[in-house]
């Protein structure tokens, strides 16, 4: 691993630009393009195999499908009525490992209730599901680290979940899953490649692949921060770009052997206290299920499951949407939703690949991985839950073509940054809350994001305690946390810090306008902002809320997608 300097800055603006620059000046083993969990998940992969290794992505950390997710650690219950054994105990296998090893700052179980309808056959035929599905994670190589299921009776269930209307159920089953913020877990993934000597870069766009006759051989590669060309010489590339992979593979002129089809699923963020339940509820619908997520003191309801043919780095929600989450879930709550309930709306895209049936909810999620060019691997589909065999598969399929033998994976074998330690830490929590000068409620807030990283951005807080307030325009962030995303997370714009190193843009009923002026300017003092760039950021972040929004009261994708564009794109600024 490398220094402690260089493993705590390496996604930093020194460090984006020395990732630059190195890939620019040598040849790379493997450049992974794609900076979503299963890109940087190929990246970690690859580079604690020995091999030097480039990870680019054109926007943010994160910033497509993976911070747009249920934000689920799960097996996927209603695979196992798909008869899909081998996906879920797979999943399953991964939560575990991300539970109790991998991920325990940022993982962490989340119970569920499952309303019965019907007497004696559904309780039978679930609790059969649910009690295959709590075996199934025992047995799945890595524990399972959460309570077994329970049966309950409709006035048990009631206690846990008053929010449910008396007649929506007979009973009830609860039962255990895992949890992660989604934009937090892929960044720390990056961090952890970076840490391990991975060459990192955000904001990094691939133009096309440099060939040698049939093969790719790297990647001609555009900085949108300045618009500088450079080319980066790779031994293999492989494509990690989720909904974008058709787009990916037709640069190397070829029809490619994966198709991709987009999926887009809406979530609603309301209140803690629009519903009254100490447990999550799934429930069934015509199409799929839908979640009540408990969230901090938030909750997510979702999702949809719709096909999505407009523009995949901006998938927008419509009215009909959110009509028909609320539809969904009312039908069960004593005290409906209402528009009014709404803090926040976000949609995301899922990559599916695609097969006969035109409903997505059909299409698999399974992954696959391919070699459609000499020097080139594709992966694509797959879950959230899953993307770390995912990304030993690509990488498997890379290192065979490498020359030298290439050690196996070990990456259930690797924390996560910020893992290690985290428990004696949490343990400690008392006394760095006296120390830090800050409650003790703060200082679990932070160790539940960083892990041991909190030692990293505690001193910021020592040495400014104006840092140790929160930021305007939210409870829940301190100003630190603003600070220690442009400086240490790789955050460069506005929207990286309000969207994804923190959720304001969805937990606020502002939706984070409150927060850009204050936000920007923490910013600008790291990043070197000048007035002119500070004001470019808030007003780009202003057009986005409002073209968001707009898009929100739209009857259909279509116009719901050209009011999402009127935003743009981010505004570069040079580095």
């Amino acid at each position: 691993m490398t220094d402690g300097l260089e493993r705590s800055s390496a996604l930093s603006s020194a460090g984006r630009a020395h990732a630059m620059a190195e890939m620019e000046s040598g040849e790379l083993d493997v450049l992974v393009v794609g900076g979503g969990v299963v890109g940087t998940g190929c990246a970690l992969d690859a580079v604690t195999r020995g091999l030097r290794v480039g990870l680019v992505e054109a926007r943010d950390w994160a910033s497509g499908t993976s911070s747009r997710s249920s934000k689920l650690l799960h097996g996927g219950l209603r695979y196992l009525e798909m008869l899909d054994f081998a996906l879920v105990r797979e999943a399953l296998h991964e939560r575990g490992l991300h539970l109790q090893r991998l991920a325990p700052h940022l993982a962490r179980p989340v119970p569920f209730l499952y309303p019965l309808e019907h007497r004696l056959w559904e309780r039978a035929y679930v609790g059969a599901g649910i009690a295959l599905y709590d075996a199934m994670a025992l047995t799945s190589g890595h524990g399972r680290g959460l309570p077994h299921h329970r049966h309950m009776t409709r006035r048990r269930a009631l206690r846990e979940a008053p929010c449910l209307k008396p007649d929506s159920l007979v009973g009830a089953i609860q039962y255990w899953d895992g949890q992660v913020d989604d934009a937090r877990h892929v960044m720390m993934i990056a961090r952890t490649a970076a840490a391990y000597g991975a060459l990192c870069a955000n904001r990094v766009e691939v133009v096309t692949f440099l060939r040698q006759g049939e093969r790719v051989t790297g990647a001609r590669a555009r900085d949108l921060e300045t618009g500088r060309e450079f080319d980066i010489e790779a031994d293999q590339v492989i494509n990690a770009t989720g909904v974008w992979t058709d787009d990916t593979q037709s640069m190397v002129g070829t029809r490619g052997q994966i198709h991709v089809q987009a999926s887009k699923g809406i979530h609603l963020v309301v209140p803690r206290d629009r519903i009254n339940s100490s447990t999550g509820i799934i429930l069934r619908t015509e199409k799929s299920v839908l979640f009540v997520i408990p969230w901090g003191r938030h909750w997510i309801v979702g999702t949809t499951d719709t096909p999505w043919t407009y523009d995949k780095a901006h998938p927008a929600a419509t009215a009909a949407d959110i009509e028909y989450v609320l539809d969904h879930v009312n039908a069960v709550l004593r005290t409906p939703l209402t528009h009014a309930d709404v803090e926040g709306v976000y949609a995301g895209l899922r990559p599916l690949l695609t097969g006969e049936s035109d409903a997505t909810s059909k299409l698999s999620r399974e992954h696959v991985v391919a070699h459609p060019a000499p020097g080139l691997v594709v992966v694509a589909g797959g879950k959230y839950t899953t993307y770390r065999v995912m990304a030993k598969d690509a990488v498997d399929e890379a290192s065979r073509a490498l020359d030298e033998r290439v050690p196996e994976s070990i990456t259930d074998e690797v924390p996560l940054v910020g893992a290690e330690g985290y428990h004696a830490l949490w343990n400690q929590r008392h006394e760095l809350a006296a120390e830090s000068g800050l409650h003790v409620a703060r200082i679990e807030h932070l160790l539940r994001r960083q892990g041991t990283l909190v030692l990293d951005l505690l001193p910021l807080v020592a040495d400014d305690p104006s840092l140790g307030q929160p930021l305007a325009g939210t409870e829940d962030y301190l100003r630190a946390e603003v600070v220690y995303a442009a400086s240490h997370e790789g955050a460069r714009h506005l929207d990286d810090v309000l969207a994804r190193r923190t959720r304001i843009s969805i937990e606020t009923w502002h939706r984070g306008l409150e927060s850009a002026e204050e936000a920007a300017r923490l910013m600008g003092e790291v990043l070197g902002w000048d007035e002119e760039q500070i004001k470019r950021e808030v007003n780009f972040y202003e057009r986005r809320v409002a073209a968001e929004r707009k898009s929100q009261e739209q009857p259909d994708d279509a116009f719901a997608d050209a009011a999402r564009l009127e935003a743009g794109d981010v505004v570069p600024t040079a580095s």
